[in-house]
């Protein structure tokens, strides 16, 4: 399905339903070396040695690795991977003693590293699989915000874990961004995400929910398409009926991106080579169907902006 419908830009899906190891935070913790986790029943915790829900989602990823290069045999071009970021498994993986890695400095060090050479490992993985894809790695940051502002819940759910200040977060950040060579683009589907730190941190592209920017976003938006870095805009809903894709749902995408340019300020010629049509955030909660509604929406949203950045397409045509 995604080869078939982003032949341009296609990527390894996640399937989080599929049980623990397939969600966000497992996979994520399944990349990591050294640092095995297991599943406890207030979530995912650190542990001394692998166990049975760590077996089970590395078996998942091996699964997909070989789905992927079975489906991709001879794919040339752009390739997009994904996995949780430093801050959101900081502050969604426990240590032994109940708190979030995200209070003890040190684990966050150690976390980093390792999250750094398991990546590494990954992105040479897929490129061994697949010698003519370029590999784009989508560093997914939903709980970065929270941990900059200081409402990660400690153990007890009585109270929140101390802010981490804004330069170690960027610093941590570069690390994972720089430490497999691959195209680097950060995701951040919460509210108010750190636009400006993503681009300091050396994100070369920066995907969000365009739904959720705010007119004080524009500033960080500008500066970073200014200094050549991509907007990965979702704005085709994540979830709706398969039943009910007609092509105006594309125009209103369109107009979407066009609103938010106009806004911005910038010539609409350079919307081919600057925005990417991406749903406003994951197909996990998605029908099968739908999925695929979505995905066609981005690619025909994206032809329609290429081929018209100023106009509207009329109902009916194909792109």
């Amino acid at each position: 399905m995604v080869l078939g419908e982003l032949p341009d830009l296609p990527h390894l899906p996640e399937l989080p339903a599929r049980g623990p190891g397939a969600d966000l935070l497992g996979r994520g913790a399944v990349l990591l070396v050294d640092l095995p986790v297991d599943l406890q029943p207030s979530g995912w915790r650190f542990v001394d040695r692998p166990g049975l829900d760590l077996r089970r989602g590395r078996d998942l990823l091996a699964r997909d690795l070989d789905a992927l290069e079975q489906v991709g045999e001879g794919y040339a071009g752009p390739l997009k991977v994904q996995a949780a970021g430093l801050w959101t498994l900081a502050g969604g993986i426990e240590l032994h003693y109940g708190d979030k890695a995200v209070s003890d400095p040190g684990a966050v060090r150690d976390l980093g590293q390792s999250l750094a050479e398991g990546l590494r490992r990954h992105v040479g993985e897929i490129q061994r699989r697949l010698p003519a894809a370029q590999v784009v790695l989508q560093v997914d940051e939903p709980g970065l915000p929270a941990v900059l502002t200081g409402r990660v819940p400690t153990a007890s759910g009585y109270g929140t874990l101390a802010a981490v200040e804004e330069p170690v977060v960027e610093a941590g950040l570069r690390d994972i961004l720089t430490a497999t060579g691959a195209f680097p683009v950060v995701h951040c589907c919460a509210g108010r995400p750190p636009l400006a730190l993503f681009h300091a941190a050396g994100a070369r592209a920066l995907a969000m929910d365009a739904g959720l920017l705010r007119e004080s976003d524009d500033e960080a938006l500008g500066t970073a398409v200014e200094a050549g870095v991509a907007l990965w805009l979702g704005v085709v809903p994540a979830l709706g009926n398969a039943a009910e894709a007609p092509m105006s749902d594309v125009a209103g995408s369109v107009r979407s991106v066009q609103r938010l340019w106009r806004r911005l300020g910038f010539d609409p010629v350079q919307i081919r080579e600057t925005v990417v049509v991406t749903p406003a955030c994951g197909l996990a909660g998605a029908s099968p169907g739908y999925a695929r509604v979505a995905l066609r929406r981005c690619r025909e949203t994206g032809h329609a902006l290429r081929d018209d950045p100023e106009g509207t397409p009329q109902p009916g045509r194909r792109q």
